[in-house]
């Protein structure tokens, strides 16, 4: 039963390989064989890739299938219409087109299976490339926000030296009147003099303009700074949304360049062995001499070939005597008296109903 199911997957002519050797059996079911195992990884293949893209175990098993089965047919096709020739330039020739088509299946089939079995590398790659993308997104989302907070911030600390300024002023005339008072410096006269109390009214005024500008300027200093804290908020808020996006940054994409980073020696060895895989049904066939099955499809053609060229040769020789047979007695009814006459009359008969037709239309008209 197994047997039979490969033989089936090599295309072959079940009915031609029943009379054959069992040695001629055996190698076609091996050919069977590989055809169906390199549609399965191909099923399996194509299933792996498919639920790194939709996530989705159910989904990446149906369409997996149907990959797999398109592979199948491929490969079934390829071996079952490679013939033996006689001249093997001929065999050659007919080769090169399906060799091709069978390294692209290669390609196809290899590359998701290098995605699962260099994961662990892969997404080291990923993740070095995700703090990356990470560290660049915030850099970027920060020119957005950092020169209006540094603004903000050149607006605040001048806002505080005006009051440091006016604080160093009030401190000096403090300095001022209180010498004047103890005869250190100004009249140096002790006790509290006019001059004592004009020094004394210039500080006190200038301690209340302190006041309310200390006042006024940590109203709008608060307010700045609450901007500030919006438009932190605000930065954080952009890379909180951001983040996930780098996060998914894993997608088939992502990986298949991941992997490219990766050395190259491992990945092509793998990609040699399913060419190897997939090429060698065709290389058996061309390389393998023409045997018992070879004969008899060539016998089975040669039959069918034979029998419809005679059947397009009898069908041109009944129309060849039929158009003869029919000029031949077209031929004879032109020499025919009695065929003369009646057609003479029947044309005579259509010229009169042509003429009273014509003069009835005439006469409706006027």
């Amino acid at each position: 039963m197994l047997k039979r199911f490969f033989l089936i997957c090599s295309g072959a002519d079940l009915n031609l390989l029943e009379n054959c050797a069992n040695g001629e059996q055996n190698k076609y079911a091996g050919i069977g064989a590989t055809v169906f195992f390199t549609a399965l990884m191909a099923t399996i293949a194509s299933a792996y890739a498919l639920f790194t893209v939709f996530n989705n175990i159910y989904t990446a098993i149906f369409f997996g299938i149907i990959w797999g089965l398109l592979i199948f047919n491929l490969d079934r096709f390829i071996v079952s219409t490679i013939k033996k020739r006689k001249s093997k330039r001929k065999e050659l020739i007919q080769v090169l087109p399906r060799l091709l088509l069978a390294m692209i299946i290669a390609v196809v089939i290899s590359k998701p299976l290098e995605l699962k079995i260099f994961e662990k590398e892969i997404n080291q790659v990923l993740l070095t490339e995700k703090n990356q993308m990470t560290l660049d997104n915030k850099t970027q989302i920060a020119q957005l926000f950092t020169p209006e907070i540094e603004k903000i911030n050149t607006d605040i600390a001048s806002l505080k030296n005006e009051i440091a300024t006016k604080e160093q002023e009030v401190n000096t005339l403090y300095e001022t009147y209180i010498a004047e008072a103890e005869g250190r410096k100004g009249t140096k006269l002790l006790g509290k003099g006019p001059v004592y109390k004009e020094k004394r009214d210039k500080h006190d005024a200038a301690l209340s303009e302190l006041s309310q500008l200390k006042t006024s300027n940590n109203e709008k200093i608060k307010t700045k700074e609450e901007i500030i804290r919006n438009l932190t908020q605000q930065q954080k808020e952009a890379e909180s949304k951001t983040q996930p996006i780098i996060s998914n940054f894993d997608g088939l994409m992502a990986r298949v360049n991941a992997l490219n980073k990766l050395p190259w020696l491992p990945s092509f060895f793998i990609f040699l062995l399913f060419l190897a895989i997939e090429t060698a049904p065709i290389f058996t066939k061309l390389i393998s001499s023409k045997s018992e099955y070879d004969y008899k499809l060539e016998n089975h053609e040669s039959i069918v070939k034979t029998w419809i060229q005679q059947q397009i040769h009898q069908r041109e020789a009944i129309l060849q005597t039929d158009v003869d047979l029919n000029d031949k007695v077209y031929s004879d009814l032109k020499t025919e008296e009695d065929l003369y006459n009646y057609k003479q009359k029947m044309a005579r008969n259509l010229m009169k109903l042509q003429t009273d037709s014509f003069y009835k239309n005439q006469q409706d008209i006027l």
